[in-house]
């Protein structure tokens, strides 16, 4: 007698049951292409400068189709000025997040920890970006008018975040100042940097600095 034997079905339970990644929405794929583009705008920047900085070679870093960039931003102005909202807004965020990870602990010991946090900060891709546009800035009124709101909300909120990591009182005399001038210092090692490694002579400055500073804010 012959038996014939059919396939069993295995349920879909025992195979196992892989949900499908959920579509993204039209609002999230914007996103997304913008996020590509400001990310483009700053790699761009850093690697060939402003003028090199073309609406053509910005779609082809963020691998976005030249009808989709210009979709999002109908001209270079429009793109520069979301490029300029995007530098202000990393540059807050990634302070923050470095600052977060300064421990507390001596006080002498996180007045440096902070000092080298800023000054790390500074020498970030954001800082070199943003550099681009305030020396492009000097001579473009357009660009000088969007440039100059970034600098001073960055300027404020590394300010503000300073005051918090150092403790600081500013009610004394002196260290309101003594603040912006880590703020600057750091600045200007940055840009120093951006030609030669100014390394060992950057840490040097650090650490005395530090010492000043710590001085100060104690008085």
């Amino acid at each position: 007698m012959n038996v014939t034997h059919s396939a069993s079905k295995a349920p879909a339970s025992a195979l196992g049951h892989i949900p499908l990644a959920p579509r993204q929405t039209q609002a999230e794929r914007s996103r997304e292409t913008r996020l590509k583009l400001m990310n483009a705008v700053v790699e761009c920047l850093v690697e060939h400068g402003w003028s090199g900085t073309t609406t053509a070679l910005v779609s082809a870093r963020a691998g976005v189709s030249r009808g989709a960039q210009l979709h999002h931003f109908a001209s270079r102005g429009d793109l520069v000025a979301a490029a300029v909202e995007h530098v202000g807004t990393e540059g807050v965020r990634e302070l923050r997040g470095r600052a977060e990870a300064v421990a507390a602990g001596d006080h002498a010991v996180r007045t440096e920890a902070v000092v080298q946090l800023i000054v790390d900060f500074f020498l970030g891709p954001l800082f070199a970006a943003a550099l681009e546009l305030w020396v492009a800035a000097r001579t473009d009124p357009a660009l000088h008018d969007l440039v100059v709101p970034l600098q001073a909300r960055l300027g404020r909120e590394c300010h503000r975040i300073a005051v918090e990591l150092l403790d600081a009182d500013e009610r004394k005399p002196g260290v309101r100042e003594a603040v912006q001038a880590t703020l600057d210092l750091a600045r200007g090692l940055a840009l120093a940097n951006q030609l030669v490694d100014d390394g060992p002579r950057r840490r040097g400055i650090v650490v005395q600095w530090s010492r000043q500073l710590d001085a100060q804010l104690g008085a």
